[in-house]
Protein backbone atom coordinates (compact mmCIF):
# COMPACT_ATOMS: atom_id res chain seq x y z
CA UNK A 1 0.00 0.00 0.00
CA UNK A 2 2.86 2.35 -0.81
CA UNK A 3 0.61 4.73 -2.71
CA UNK A 4 -1.82 5.41 0.11
CA UNK A 5 -1.81 8.10 2.76
CA UNK A 6 -4.16 9.50 5.42
CA UNK A 7 -5.82 12.74 4.40
CA UNK A 8 -8.72 14.92 5.35
CA UNK A 9 -11.97 13.58 3.95
CA UNK A 10 -13.31 14.68 0.61
CA UNK A 11 -16.65 15.15 2.30
CA UNK A 12 -15.27 18.40 3.74
CA UNK A 13 -16.23 20.01 0.45
CA UNK A 14 -19.91 19.16 0.66
CA UNK A 15 -20.68 22.64 -0.57
CA UNK A 16 -19.28 21.47 -3.88
CA UNK A 17 -21.39 18.32 -4.07
CA UNK A 18 -21.69 18.67 -7.82
CA UNK A 19 -17.98 17.93 -8.04
CA UNK A 20 -18.47 14.53 -6.47
CA UNK A 21 -19.46 11.48 -8.52
CA UNK A 22 -23.04 10.35 -7.76
CA UNK A 23 -21.99 6.96 -6.40
CA UNK A 24 -19.62 8.62 -3.96
CA UNK A 25 -22.26 11.15 -2.92
CA UNK A 26 -24.77 8.38 -2.15
CA UNK A 27 -22.37 6.60 0.22
CA UNK A 28 -21.30 9.86 1.84
CA UNK A 29 -24.98 10.62 2.48
CA UNK A 30 -25.43 7.33 4.37
CA UNK A 31 -22.31 8.06 6.41
CA UNK A 32 -23.60 11.56 7.23
CA UNK A 33 -26.84 10.00 8.46
CA UNK A 34 -24.85 8.08 11.08
CA UNK A 35 -22.22 10.73 11.74
CA UNK A 36 -23.77 14.19 11.23
CA UNK A 37 -21.10 15.67 13.52
CA UNK A 38 -18.24 14.24 11.44
CA UNK A 39 -18.60 15.77 7.95
CA UNK A 40 -14.84 15.63 7.40
CA UNK A 41 -13.63 12.20 8.59
CA UNK A 42 -10.03 11.17 8.34
CA UNK A 43 -9.55 9.16 5.15
CA UNK A 44 -6.89 6.86 3.79
CA UNK A 45 -6.61 7.79 0.13
CA UNK A 46 -5.02 6.03 -2.82
CA UNK A 47 -2.66 8.68 -4.24
CA UNK A 48 -2.62 6.95 -7.63
CA UNK A 49 -6.14 5.76 -8.29
CA UNK A 50 -6.69 2.19 -9.47
CA UNK A 51 -8.18 3.39 -12.73
CA UNK A 52 -4.96 5.34 -13.37
CA UNK A 53 -2.77 2.27 -12.83
CA UNK A 54 -2.40 2.35 -9.05
CA UNK A 55 -2.25 -0.90 -7.05
CA UNK A 56 -5.13 -0.23 -4.63
CA UNK A 57 -8.73 -0.77 -5.81
CA UNK A 58 -10.32 1.34 -3.05
CA UNK A 59 -10.20 5.06 -3.79
CA UNK A 60 -10.86 5.94 -0.14
CA UNK A 61 -11.40 4.42 3.28
CA UNK A 62 -13.27 6.76 5.63
CA UNK A 63 -12.67 6.42 9.38
CA UNK A 64 -15.25 7.56 11.95
CA UNK A 65 -15.32 7.70 15.73
CA UNK A 66 -18.40 5.84 16.98
CA UNK A 67 -19.47 6.50 20.58
CA UNK A 68 -21.24 3.15 20.80
CA UNK A 69 -24.58 2.62 22.52
CA UNK A 70 -24.60 2.33 26.31
CA UNK A 71 -28.20 1.10 26.29
CA UNK A 72 -27.09 -1.94 24.27
CA UNK A 73 -23.73 -2.23 26.07
CA UNK A 74 -21.91 -1.34 22.85
CA UNK A 75 -18.47 0.10 23.51
CA UNK A 76 -16.82 3.04 21.76
CA UNK A 77 -14.96 2.12 18.59
CA UNK A 78 -13.59 3.22 15.24
CA UNK A 79 -15.77 2.61 12.19
CA UNK A 80 -14.12 2.16 8.77
CA UNK A 81 -16.03 2.39 5.46
CA UNK A 82 -14.55 1.53 2.04
CA UNK A 83 -15.27 3.33 -1.22
CA UNK A 84 -14.45 1.59 -4.48
CA UNK A 85 -15.94 -1.89 -4.59
CA UNK A 86 -19.15 -0.28 -5.79
CA UNK A 87 -19.38 1.93 -8.87
CA UNK A 88 -18.57 5.47 -7.75
CA UNK A 89 -18.41 7.08 -11.19
CA UNK A 90 -20.78 5.38 -13.62
CA UNK A 91 -18.48 5.95 -16.60
CA UNK A 92 -16.92 2.46 -16.90
CA UNK A 93 -13.52 3.61 -15.67
CA UNK A 94 -13.53 0.80 -13.05
CA UNK A 95 -16.86 -1.02 -13.14
CA UNK A 96 -19.14 -1.74 -16.05
CA UNK A 97 -22.28 0.34 -15.72
CA UNK A 98 -25.27 -2.03 -15.81
CA UNK A 99 -28.13 0.28 -14.82
CA UNK A 100 -29.92 1.29 -11.63
CA UNK A 101 -31.83 -1.93 -11.02
CA UNK A 102 -28.95 -4.28 -10.32
CA UNK A 103 -25.90 -4.06 -8.08
CA UNK A 104 -23.49 -1.16 -8.29
CA UNK A 105 -20.08 -2.54 -9.24
CA UNK A 106 -19.58 -5.61 -7.08
CA UNK A 107 -22.70 -4.60 -5.16
CA UNK A 108 -21.13 -3.93 -1.77
CA UNK A 109 -18.62 -1.93 0.26
CA UNK A 110 -16.67 -3.21 3.26
CA UNK A 111 -16.83 -1.86 6.79
CA UNK A 112 -14.92 -2.67 9.97
CA UNK A 113 -15.44 -1.82 13.63
CA UNK A 114 -12.33 -1.71 15.82
CA UNK A 115 -12.38 -1.24 19.59
CA UNK A 116 -11.04 2.18 20.58
CA UNK A 117 -8.24 1.81 23.09
CA UNK A 118 -8.07 4.18 26.10
CA UNK A 119 -6.28 7.40 25.22
CA UNK A 120 -6.48 6.75 21.47
CA UNK A 121 -7.20 10.04 19.71
CA UNK A 122 -6.93 8.91 16.07
CA UNK A 123 -7.94 5.68 14.34
CA UNK A 124 -5.19 3.20 13.47
CA UNK A 125 -4.70 2.99 9.71
CA UNK A 126 -3.82 -0.70 9.43
CA UNK A 127 -7.48 -1.67 8.81
CA UNK A 128 -7.30 0.32 5.58
CA UNK A 129 -4.48 -1.91 4.35
CA UNK A 130 -6.49 -4.98 5.34
CA UNK A 131 -9.50 -3.72 3.38
CA UNK A 132 -7.34 -2.98 0.35
CA UNK A 133 -6.03 -6.56 0.49
CA UNK A 134 -9.57 -7.94 0.50
CA UNK A 135 -10.54 -5.59 -2.33
CA UNK A 136 -7.59 -6.79 -4.42
CA UNK A 137 -8.78 -10.35 -3.90
CA UNK A 138 -12.30 -9.45 -5.07
CA UNK A 139 -11.06 -7.58 -8.15
CA UNK A 140 -8.55 -10.30 -9.06
CA UNK A 141 -10.86 -13.28 -8.55
CA UNK A 142 -14.25 -11.62 -9.13
CA UNK A 143 -15.45 -13.69 -6.17
CA UNK A 144 -17.86 -11.47 -4.30
CA UNK A 145 -18.50 -11.63 -0.57
CA UNK A 146 -21.79 -12.31 1.20
CA UNK A 147 -22.94 -12.23 4.79
CA UNK A 148 -21.87 -15.41 6.58
CA UNK A 149 -18.76 -15.93 4.44
CA UNK A 150 -15.43 -16.53 6.13
CA UNK A 151 -11.91 -15.53 5.13
CA UNK A 152 -8.90 -17.58 6.23
CA UNK A 153 -6.10 -15.02 6.66
CA UNK A 154 -3.56 -16.96 8.75
CA UNK A 155 -1.95 -13.86 10.18
CA UNK A 156 -2.85 -11.34 12.88
CA UNK A 157 -4.96 -8.74 11.12
CA UNK A 158 -2.80 -5.94 12.49
CA UNK A 159 0.55 -7.76 12.09
CA UNK A 160 0.91 -8.07 15.87
CA UNK A 161 0.91 -11.21 18.02
CA UNK A 162 -2.89 -11.20 18.25
CA UNK A 163 -5.02 -14.36 18.15
CA UNK A 164 -7.41 -12.53 15.80
CA UNK A 165 -6.16 -13.98 12.52
CA UNK A 166 -9.25 -14.64 10.38
CA UNK A 167 -12.49 -12.93 9.41
CA UNK A 168 -16.23 -13.48 9.13
CA UNK A 169 -18.51 -11.20 7.15
CA UNK A 170 -21.95 -9.94 8.07
CA UNK A 171 -24.31 -7.04 7.37
CA UNK A 172 -23.06 -3.84 8.98
CA UNK A 173 -24.78 -3.23 12.31
CA UNK A 174 -25.92 0.31 11.42
CA UNK A 175 -25.45 1.12 7.75
CA UNK A 176 -28.43 0.63 5.47
CA UNK A 177 -28.31 -0.43 1.80
CA UNK A 178 -28.02 2.54 -0.54
CA UNK A 179 -29.68 2.96 -3.93
CA UNK A 180 -27.34 4.93 -6.16
CA UNK A 181 -27.79 6.06 -9.79
CA UNK A 182 -25.52 3.12 -10.66
CA UNK A 183 -27.28 0.40 -8.66
CA UNK A 184 -27.62 -0.99 -5.14
CA UNK A 185 -24.82 -0.94 -2.57
CA UNK A 186 -24.91 -3.00 0.63
CA UNK A 187 -22.39 -2.79 3.45
CA UNK A 188 -20.59 -5.93 4.63
CA UNK A 189 -18.83 -5.72 7.97
CA UNK A 190 -15.53 -7.50 8.61
CA UNK A 191 -15.42 -9.29 11.97
CA UNK A 192 -12.08 -10.49 13.31
CA UNK A 193 -12.11 -14.01 14.81
CA UNK A 194 -9.73 -16.57 16.31
CA UNK A 195 -8.75 -19.78 14.52
CA UNK A 196 -11.08 -21.90 16.69
CA UNK A 197 -14.03 -19.64 15.81
CA UNK A 198 -13.20 -19.81 12.11
CA UNK A 199 -13.09 -23.61 12.25
CA UNK A 200 -16.44 -23.67 14.03
CA UNK A 201 -17.90 -21.47 11.28
CA UNK A 202 -16.57 -23.88 8.66
CA UNK A 203 -17.88 -26.97 10.41
CA UNK A 204 -21.29 -25.45 11.18
CA UNK A 205 -22.15 -22.04 9.71
CA UNK A 206 -20.90 -18.49 9.77
CA UNK A 207 -24.20 -16.93 10.80
CA UNK A 208 -24.44 -19.23 13.81
CA UNK A 209 -20.98 -18.23 15.04
CA UNK A 210 -21.75 -14.56 14.42
CA UNK A 211 -24.82 -14.90 16.62
CA UNK A 212 -22.67 -16.43 19.37
CA UNK A 213 -20.17 -13.56 19.05
CA UNK A 214 -22.99 -11.04 19.41
CA UNK A 215 -23.85 -12.55 22.76
CA UNK A 216 -20.33 -12.16 24.18
CA UNK A 217 -19.42 -8.50 24.76
CA UNK A 218 -15.64 -8.93 24.76
CA UNK A 219 -15.81 -11.01 21.58
CA UNK A 220 -17.87 -8.50 19.59
CA UNK A 221 -21.16 -7.80 21.29
CA UNK A 222 -24.31 -6.66 19.45
CA UNK A 223 -22.39 -4.61 16.87
CA UNK A 224 -19.56 -7.16 16.45
CA UNK A 225 -16.67 -4.88 17.35
CA UNK A 226 -13.24 -6.44 16.83
CA UNK A 227 -10.86 -6.30 19.80
CA UNK A 228 -7.36 -7.18 18.62
CA UNK A 229 -6.25 -7.66 22.25
CA UNK A 230 -8.79 -10.38 22.91
CA UNK A 231 -6.86 -13.38 24.15
CA UNK A 232 -9.69 -15.89 24.63
CA UNK A 233 -12.05 -17.53 22.21
CA UNK A 234 -15.78 -17.55 22.85
CA UNK A 235 -15.38 -21.21 23.79
CA UNK A 236 -12.80 -20.29 26.44
CA UNK A 237 -15.09 -17.57 27.77
CA UNK A 238 -18.21 -19.76 27.81
CA UNK A 239 -17.53 -23.51 27.34
CA UNK A 240 -21.26 -24.17 26.91
CA UNK A 241 -21.10 -22.48 23.51
CA UNK A 242 -19.17 -25.46 22.13
CA UNK A 243 -22.16 -27.66 22.98
CA UNK A 244 -24.38 -25.38 20.88
CA UNK A 245 -21.99 -25.66 17.97
CA UNK A 246 -21.71 -29.44 18.26
CA UNK A 247 -25.48 -29.78 18.40
CA UNK A 248 -25.85 -27.51 15.37
CA UNK A 249 -23.33 -29.53 13.37
CA UNK A 250 -25.11 -32.78 14.24
CA UNK A 251 -28.53 -31.40 13.37
CA UNK A 252 -27.80 -29.12 10.44
CA UNK A 253 -24.49 -30.25 8.99
CA UNK A 254 -22.42 -27.46 7.45
CA UNK A 255 -23.84 -24.62 5.40
CA UNK A 256 -20.44 -23.99 3.84
CA UNK A 257 -21.18 -24.76 0.20
CA UNK A 258 -17.72 -24.15 -1.16
CA UNK A 259 -14.36 -22.44 -0.91
CA UNK A 260 -11.99 -20.51 -3.13
CA UNK A 261 -8.88 -22.62 -2.72
CA UNK A 262 -5.70 -24.10 -4.16
CA UNK A 263 -6.78 -27.21 -6.00
CA UNK A 264 -6.32 -29.08 -9.26
CA UNK A 265 -7.44 -32.29 -10.96
CA UNK A 266 -6.06 -34.71 -13.51
CA UNK A 267 -7.93 -37.00 -15.88
CA UNK A 268 -6.09 -40.31 -15.54
CA UNK A 269 -8.25 -41.88 -18.24
CA UNK A 270 -5.98 -40.68 -21.02
CA UNK A 271 -2.51 -39.18 -21.54
CA UNK A 272 -2.18 -35.49 -20.63
CA UNK A 273 -0.57 -34.67 -23.97
CA UNK A 274 -3.90 -35.25 -25.71
CA UNK A 275 -4.56 -31.88 -27.35
CA UNK A 276 -8.28 -32.46 -27.22
CA UNK A 277 -8.14 -32.68 -23.44
CA UNK A 278 -10.55 -30.07 -22.07
CA UNK A 279 -9.56 -30.51 -18.44
CA UNK A 280 -7.76 -27.64 -16.85
CA UNK A 281 -4.93 -28.77 -14.90
CA UNK A 282 -1.49 -29.76 -15.68
CA UNK A 283 -0.07 -27.80 -12.76
CA UNK A 284 2.13 -25.01 -14.04
CA UNK A 285 0.47 -24.91 -17.45
CA UNK A 286 -2.18 -22.47 -18.59
CA UNK A 287 -5.71 -23.71 -17.90
CA UNK A 288 -8.51 -23.37 -20.35
CA UNK A 289 -11.13 -20.95 -19.17
CA UNK A 290 -14.54 -21.72 -17.86
CA UNK A 291 -17.24 -20.29 -20.05
CA UNK A 292 -19.27 -17.46 -18.59
CA UNK A 293 -22.28 -19.76 -18.21
CA UNK A 294 -20.28 -22.40 -16.36
CA UNK A 295 -18.75 -19.74 -14.13
CA UNK A 296 -22.20 -18.47 -13.25
CA UNK A 297 -23.44 -21.95 -12.39
CA UNK A 298 -20.48 -22.52 -10.09
CA UNK A 299 -21.02 -19.14 -8.45
CA UNK A 300 -24.66 -20.00 -7.96
CA UNK A 301 -23.69 -23.39 -6.51
CA UNK A 302 -21.38 -21.59 -4.10
CA UNK A 303 -23.80 -18.79 -3.27
CA UNK A 304 -27.30 -20.13 -3.46
CA UNK A 305 -27.60 -23.17 -1.28
CA UNK A 306 -30.80 -24.90 -0.36
CA UNK A 307 -32.66 -24.50 2.91
CA UNK A 308 -31.99 -27.04 5.63
CA UNK A 309 -33.77 -30.34 5.07
CA UNK A 310 -34.83 -29.41 1.54
CA UNK A 311 -33.64 -31.31 -1.50
CA UNK A 312 -30.29 -30.03 -2.71
CA UNK A 313 -30.07 -28.75 -6.27
CA UNK A 314 -27.20 -27.45 -8.35
CA UNK A 315 -28.70 -24.21 -9.73
CA UNK A 316 -29.36 -24.02 -13.47
CA UNK A 317 -26.95 -22.15 -15.68
CA UNK A 318 -27.95 -18.51 -16.09
CA UNK A 319 -26.49 -15.30 -17.44
CA UNK A 320 -26.76 -13.19 -14.30
CA UNK A 321 -23.38 -12.16 -12.95
CA UNK A 322 -24.76 -11.15 -9.58
CA UNK A 323 -27.26 -12.90 -7.38
CA UNK A 324 -28.99 -10.46 -5.07
CA UNK A 325 -30.93 -13.07 -3.15
CA UNK A 326 -29.77 -13.52 0.41
CA UNK A 327 -27.51 -16.59 0.40
CA UNK A 328 -28.73 -19.52 2.43
CA UNK A 329 -25.26 -21.02 2.44
CA UNK A 330 -21.88 -19.46 3.02
CA UNK A 331 -18.60 -19.50 1.12
CA UNK A 332 -15.06 -19.72 2.38
CA UNK A 333 -12.23 -17.68 0.90
CA UNK A 334 -8.94 -19.45 1.67
CA UNK A 335 -6.93 -16.29 1.21
CA UNK A 336 -4.06 -14.55 2.94
CA UNK A 337 -2.32 -11.21 2.81
CA UNK A 338 0.54 -12.52 0.65
CA UNK A 339 -1.76 -14.15 -1.87
CA UNK A 340 -3.16 -11.19 -3.77
CA UNK A 341 -2.63 -9.92 -7.30
CA UNK A 342 -3.81 -6.84 -9.10
CA UNK A 343 -6.71 -7.03 -11.51
CA UNK A 344 -4.32 -6.09 -14.29
CA UNK A 345 -2.22 -9.20 -13.61
CA UNK A 346 -5.35 -11.31 -13.47
CA UNK A 347 -6.66 -10.05 -16.79
CA UNK A 348 -3.30 -10.54 -18.48
CA UNK A 349 -3.05 -14.12 -17.26
CA UNK A 350 -6.58 -14.90 -18.36
CA UNK A 351 -5.94 -13.37 -21.76
CA UNK A 352 -3.14 -15.83 -22.37
CA UNK A 353 -5.37 -18.82 -21.77
CA UNK A 354 -7.33 -20.52 -24.51
CA UNK A 355 -10.97 -19.50 -24.34
CA UNK A 356 -13.28 -22.37 -25.10
CA UNK A 357 -16.81 -21.30 -26.12
CA UNK A 358 -19.51 -22.89 -23.98
CA UNK A 359 -21.25 -24.46 -26.93
CA UNK A 360 -18.04 -26.21 -28.07
CA UNK A 361 -17.17 -27.82 -24.74
CA UNK A 362 -18.86 -31.16 -24.33
CA UNK A 363 -19.48 -32.89 -21.03
CA UNK A 364 -17.09 -35.81 -20.76
CA UNK A 365 -17.41 -38.91 -18.59
CA UNK A 366 -14.07 -39.83 -17.02
CA UNK A 367 -13.01 -43.27 -15.86
CA UNK A 368 -10.33 -42.26 -13.37
CA UNK A 369 -9.40 -38.96 -11.69
CA UNK A 370 -6.66 -37.59 -9.48
CA UNK A 371 -7.58 -34.69 -7.17
CA UNK A 372 -4.93 -32.37 -5.75
CA UNK A 373 -5.37 -29.99 -2.81
CA UNK A 374 -3.10 -27.87 -0.68
CA UNK A 375 -3.10 -28.57 3.07
CA UNK A 376 -5.82 -26.12 4.06
CA UNK A 377 -8.13 -27.32 1.29
CA UNK A 378 -7.37 -30.92 2.22
CA UNK A 379 -8.32 -30.40 5.86
CA UNK A 380 -11.79 -29.38 4.64
CA UNK A 381 -12.39 -32.73 2.92
CA UNK A 382 -13.89 -34.32 6.07
CA UNK A 383 -16.24 -31.32 6.35
CA UNK A 384 -17.14 -31.69 2.67
CA UNK A 385 -18.00 -35.35 3.12
CA UNK A 386 -19.52 -35.44 6.61
CA UNK A 387 -21.05 -31.98 6.85
CA UNK A 388 -22.29 -31.72 3.27
CA UNK A 389 -22.58 -34.94 1.27
CA UNK A 390 -23.99 -37.04 4.12
CA UNK A 391 -26.68 -34.37 4.44
CA UNK A 392 -27.58 -34.69 0.75
CA UNK A 393 -25.78 -31.54 -0.39
CA UNK A 394 -22.89 -30.47 -2.60
CA UNK A 395 -19.52 -28.78 -2.04
CA UNK A 396 -17.33 -26.88 -4.53
CA UNK A 397 -13.62 -26.08 -4.55
CA UNK A 398 -12.95 -23.16 -6.93
CA UNK A 399 -9.29 -22.56 -7.73
CA UNK A 400 -7.83 -19.16 -6.88
CA UNK A 401 -5.09 -19.73 -9.49
CA UNK A 402 -7.29 -20.29 -12.52
CA UNK A 403 -10.65 -21.60 -13.66
CA UNK A 404 -10.35 -25.09 -12.20
CA UNK A 405 -13.38 -26.16 -10.17
CA UNK A 406 -14.18 -29.41 -8.36
CA UNK A 407 -17.72 -30.06 -7.15
CA UNK A 408 -18.56 -33.04 -4.94
CA UNK A 409 -22.21 -34.04 -5.14
CA UNK A 410 -24.31 -36.58 -3.29
CA UNK A 411 -26.84 -38.87 -4.93
CA UNK A 412 -29.66 -36.58 -3.75
CA UNK A 413 -28.43 -33.52 -5.68
CA UNK A 414 -30.42 -32.64 -8.77
CA UNK A 415 -29.05 -30.81 -11.80
CA UNK A 416 -25.58 -32.38 -11.73
CA UNK A 417 -23.97 -33.79 -14.87
CA UNK A 418 -22.19 -36.49 -12.84
CA UNK A 419 -24.40 -39.55 -12.34
CA UNK A 420 -24.22 -42.83 -10.45
CA UNK A 421 -23.47 -44.58 -13.73
CA UNK A 422 -20.77 -42.01 -14.61
CA UNK A 423 -19.66 -40.54 -11.27
CA UNK A 424 -16.79 -38.51 -12.73
CA UNK A 425 -17.77 -35.94 -15.34
CA UNK A 426 -16.10 -32.79 -16.63
CA UNK A 427 -17.35 -29.74 -18.46
CA UNK A 428 -14.20 -27.94 -19.54
CA UNK A 429 -12.16 -27.33 -16.36
CA UNK A 430 -15.14 -27.98 -14.08
CA UNK A 431 -15.10 -31.50 -12.60
CA UNK A 432 -18.06 -33.05 -10.80
CA UNK A 433 -17.69 -36.11 -8.60
CA UNK A 434 -20.74 -38.03 -7.40
CA UNK A 435 -20.16 -40.09 -4.28
CA UNK A 436 -22.57 -42.61 -2.77
CA UNK A 437 -23.19 -42.59 0.97
CA UNK A 438 -21.39 -45.91 1.35
CA UNK A 439 -18.28 -44.60 -0.40
CA UNK A 440 -18.38 -41.36 1.61
CA UNK A 441 -18.33 -43.35 4.85
CA UNK A 442 -15.34 -45.37 3.62
CA UNK A 443 -13.48 -42.22 2.57
CA UNK A 444 -14.10 -40.59 5.94
CA UNK A 445 -12.46 -43.53 7.65
CA UNK A 446 -9.48 -43.40 5.33
CA UNK A 447 -8.83 -39.65 5.54
CA UNK A 448 -9.57 -39.09 9.23
CA UNK A 449 -5.96 -37.97 9.82
CA UNK A 450 -6.67 -34.87 7.72
CA UNK A 451 -8.87 -33.49 10.50
CA UNK A 452 -5.76 -32.84 12.58
CA UNK A 453 -3.74 -30.13 10.86
CA UNK A 454 -0.76 -30.57 13.16
CA UNK A 455 -0.21 -34.22 12.25
CA UNK A 456 -0.51 -33.82 8.49
CA UNK A 457 2.90 -34.12 6.88
CA UNK A 458 3.00 -33.44 3.17
CA UNK A 459 2.63 -34.87 0.67
CA UNK A 460 -0.16 -37.24 1.64
CA UNK A 461 -1.69 -39.73 -0.77
CA UNK A 462 -5.07 -41.49 -0.60
CA UNK A 463 -6.19 -43.99 -3.19
CA UNK A 464 -9.29 -46.11 -3.86
CA UNK A 465 -8.29 -48.32 -6.82
CA UNK A 466 -11.70 -49.97 -7.07
CA UNK A 467 -13.27 -46.54 -7.53
CA UNK A 468 -10.40 -45.27 -9.70
CA UNK A 469 -10.01 -42.22 -7.48
CA UNK A 470 -6.81 -40.74 -6.06
CA UNK A 471 -6.40 -37.70 -3.79
CA UNK A 472 -3.12 -35.93 -3.02
CA UNK A 473 -2.58 -33.24 -0.41
CA UNK A 474 0.45 -31.22 -1.48
CA UNK A 475 2.52 -28.22 -0.35
CA UNK A 476 1.33 -24.75 -1.39
CA UNK A 477 4.38 -24.30 -3.61
CA UNK A 478 3.09 -26.94 -6.03
CA UNK A 479 0.14 -24.69 -6.87
CA UNK A 480 2.03 -21.43 -7.25
CA UNK A 481 1.26 -19.92 -10.62
CA UNK A 482 4.25 -18.86 -12.69
CA UNK A 483 2.37 -15.62 -13.36
CA UNK A 484 2.18 -14.65 -9.71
Amino acid sequence: MDDMRPSSGAAAHLGFASLFPPGLQAIYAECRRLYPDQPNPLQVTAIVKYWLGGPDPLDYISMYRNVGCPALDVQEHWHYVSLGLSDLYGDNRVHEYTGQEGPSGFGFELTFRLKREPGETAPPTWPAELMQGLARYVFQSENTFCSGDHISWHSPLDNSESRIQHMLLTEDAQMQPVHTPFGLVTFLQIVGVCTEELQAAQQWNGQGILDLLRGVRVAGGPWLITDMRRGETIFDIDPHLQDRVDKGIETDGSNLSGVSAKCAWDDLSRPPEDEDDSRSICIGSQPRRLSDKDTEQIREALRKGLEINSKSVLPPINNQRHNQDRPLESVGHLQNKQNSRSRKDSLESEGSAAIVPHELVRTRQLESVHLKFNQESGTLLPLCLRGRLLHGRHFTYKSINGDTAITFVSTGVEGAFATEEHPYAAHGPWLQILLTEEFVEKMLGDIQDLSNREESKLPREYSWPDKKLKISVLPDTVFDSPLQ
